[in-house]
């Protein structure tokens, strides 16, 4: 494992903990030479979907993009680094759940609304106008009146 500040190769793992579920390792490592401190993570590598972009192109499912489009989504939030993770892993599951070969873009960013939705409310409608790419202000109001109303029916 290469260290992140000064990129020495060697280390050593300070402590192993097990993942929520199972799944995940989760080690705490400290460089032999700088003795900076960092987190890396261990998951079995599980093969996953390819994804048909919206221009029919199919590319390998990246659990990155997934993660970046909600750090962009979550900034300045109160949505944890753990909850973003959670929240990736829970998309990755169904994907694998599915059995299918290929899944639409599409399929993947109405999962990661869904449940965006459930943990922040402002950063679902910042991934909703990107995702959806609302042509005018109306369209951007619609969304956030229906998850008001939806909000009171409850």
């Amino acid at each position: 494992m290469r260290c992140p500040f000064c990129n020495h190769i060697e280390d050593k793992v300070i402590d192993s903990r097990q993942g929520k579920d199972a799944d995940v390792i989760r080690r705490r490592r400290e460089c032999l030479k700088c003795e900076g401190r960092f987190t890396s993570y261990e998951r079995i590598e599980n093969i996953l979907p390819h994804v048909i972009k919206k221009d029919n192109s199919r590319v390998l499912f990246d659990r990155q993009k997934i993660l970046q489009g909600l750090e962009r989504a979550c900034e300045k939030r109160p949505v944890s680094v753990e909850a973003r993770e959670e929240l990736a892993t829970k998309i990755e599951k169904s994907l694998q759940a599915t059995g299918e070969k290929e899944i639409s873009s599409a399929f993947i960013g109405e999962q990661v609304m869904d449940n965006l939705k459930e943990i922040d409310q402002v950063a679902y409608v910042r991934f909703a106008s990107v995702y959806r790419q609302f042509k005018d202000i109306k369209e951007f109001m619609q969304e956030i009146n229906d998850i008001v109303y939806k909000k009171k029916d409850r």
